[in-house]
């Protein structure tokens, strides 16, 4: 028996669409609810289940099955009785990705990524895509999977590169990472000129490793595969910590910027209140688990204002927005869930929502 799982990157990260099974004999006469979903959710808020098979489709050995997506990220379970058999994502023979071949995967002078490259002749536009913290690790594929990102982008934009790296995990996952900041304190708060786990480890976007990605970027110019006057960075959360890091970095080489939900600390704080002179679009929930992202981050822009800076944009998302992608609409939450929920604020981003992605790539470094 063969088991395959087909999935796809929406809104909410990995989805599951599709099951393929192919079993040892010919299968039996079979319908849709001959097969029971459980923890089958449309994203992480969702309370209703979704509804059974949508498509099913029986030839010989091969069973079909199609769903209203569901989340991969949850312990889902697809079982029939009628075959005896649970299909969990352990116990798949494999999981397919859509347009995962779009991306190759690197491994350079101490980067790992993986690499959308445009067909085309000459240089062309690039997107460094930065992940959050969930996306850590060795595998070269988390930051593709983990959340909704660098394979939307490159959907909306295949004229242009996408390169996603990947940061280290440091040897934490991202709950035991987590625990550590538990231990220091408050993690849903900002604390300004205080320690943060974050410069004392090796996980996330450190500066050395940033500056081996830029590095790779720099090379990738030289070689004439990237147009040196439209770099873009755009990324959520820790992600979005490491975009305003990037670019205090390397000013020289980012035409403009777009940091989503960034982590708010004793690092990024000063940095974009004394933002250099790159055009920066940055945008949060009205709140979420950092209760105060949105306050701190305004506080720093409105500094940059008062100096005559027209290049610094800043979008809050209103509780009416979220909810019109399906964000802080389950009924019943509890405030700390609410705030959970609000943090993907980047799926508005990455719908373009304000024109968050065109008024990035309008921009040309002189």
């Amino acid at each position: 028996m063969k088991i395959v799982i087909h999935t796809a990157m929406q809104d909410f990260g990995q989805m599951v669409d599709g099951i393929r099974i192919e079993l040892d004999a010919v299968a039996p006469a079979l319908q849709p609810e001959d097969f029971v979903l459980t923890n089958c959710f449309y994203n992480l808020g969702a309370t209703q289940p979704i509804p059974g098979v949508k498509r099913l489709t029986v030839e010989g050995n091969r069973v079909e099955l199609g769903f209203q997506p569901f989340l991969f990220r949850v312990d889902f379970a697809v079982c029939c009785p009628k075959l005896g058999l649970t299909v969990t994502k352990d116990s798949a023979d494999a999981v397919e990705l859509y347009h995962l071949e779009l991306f190759r995967p690197v491994a350079e002078r101490g980067v790992i990524y993986r690499l959308y490259e445009p067909d085309c002749h000459g240089p062309r536009p690039l997107i460094l895509f930065l992940h959050g913290g969930g996306g850590c690790g060795e595998d070269n594929l988390l930051p593709l999977t983990d959340t909704v990102g660098a394979i939307k982008l490159a959907e909306r934009v295949p004229d242009m590169y996408v390169m996603a790296p990947q940061a280290p995990a440091g040897g934490l996952s991202m709950e035991e990472m987590f625990a550590k900041m538990v231990s220091k304190g408050d993690p849903h708060k900002v604390i300004l000129g205080a320690d943060t786990c974050n410069e004392k480890e090796d996980r996330g976007w450190t500066r050395e490793y940033l500056g081996r990605v830029i590095d790779e970027i720099r090379r990738m110019i030289r070689e004439g595969k990237v147009d040196a006057h439209r770099v873009y960075v755009i990324g959520m959360s820790m992600g979005g910590f490491g975009t305003l890091k990037a670019v205090a970095m390397a000013p020289e080489l980012f035409a403009a910027c777009a940091p989503i939900c960034p982590s708010m600390n004793n690092e990024t704080y000063p940095i974009l209140e004394n933002f250099p002179e790159v055009p920066i679009y940055l945008s949060t929930a009205y709140i979420d688990h950092q209760v105060s992202r949105h306050a701190y981050i305004l506080r720093a822009v409105q500094k940059l204002w008062d100096r005559g800076r027209r290049d610094v944009r800043f979008t809050i998302f209103s509780a009416e927005e979220l909810a019109a992608y399906g964000i802080g609409v389950t009924e019943g939450i509890g405030a700390k869930k609410l705030y959970e929920e609000n943090h993907n604020s980047w799926i508005l981003a990455l719908h373009n929502e304000y024109g968050i992605l065109d008024w990035m790539f309008s921009h040309v470094r002189g």
